[in-house]
């Protein structure tokens, strides 16, 4: 409690005086801002005086022409010192992220990508690496057994049902009995 409180009349009134500076400083400002136009707008301007002889009418034009020209050529590099001197207020944005070390880590999307088309993102073009998986395993020959053989020549035991069913399967039965 060392520090004494302020009452708020009292900081009403310091609020009002603060208030009251600003704006006689802004005035001000307006004023010389005023005055620093009407200057530049009588030394770049100068009265005009019409011509009243085609020559003079020329003279005029061309002198125009040329102030034109000379005003173009400064609004051009006042804009090249403008980009330019974003380009660099941006890139010390960036260093000064670097040095803090702090990041906004962006939001990464899904995408679907075949290994090939991974690796050929990361290495570039140059490096071709085809991951046909594969092509690199080992070819095994099925060897047939001869139970499974034998259980093929039997063939399917419907077609052998179907075919002792009925008489004419009793009569052959019969017949390759006997």
């Amino acid at each position: 409690m060392s520090e004494k409180k302020m009452s708020s009349s009292r900081k009403h009134h310091l609020k009002s005086l603060m208030l009251s500076i600003a704006k006689d400083l802004l005035e001000e400002e307006e004023r010389e801002r005023e005055e620093a136009k009407r200057q530049y707008m009588s030394d770049s301007c100068p009265p005009l005086s019409m011509p009243r002889t085609m020559q003079e009418l020329q003279e005029l034009c061309r002198e125009i022409h040329h102030k034109i020209d000379a005003i173009d050529e400064e609004r051009y590099d006042l804009d090249m010192k403008v980009t330019k001197s974003n380009k660099e207020i941006d890139d010390l944005k960036i260093k000064v992220q670097d040095l803090m070390g702090k990041f906004k880590k962006p939001v990464l999307r899904k995408v679907r990508m075949s290994a090939d088309a991974m690796l050929k993102a990361l290495l570039g073009s140059k490096h071709t690496v085809n991951l046909d998986l594969r092509a690199n395993l080992k070819q095994v020959k099925k060897e047939v057994k001869e139970e499974d053989k034998e259980l093929r020549d039997v063939g399917d035991w419907r077609k052998n049902i179907e075919d002792k069913s009925g008489m004419d399967g009793r009569k052959k039965m019969f017949e390759t009995e006997a």
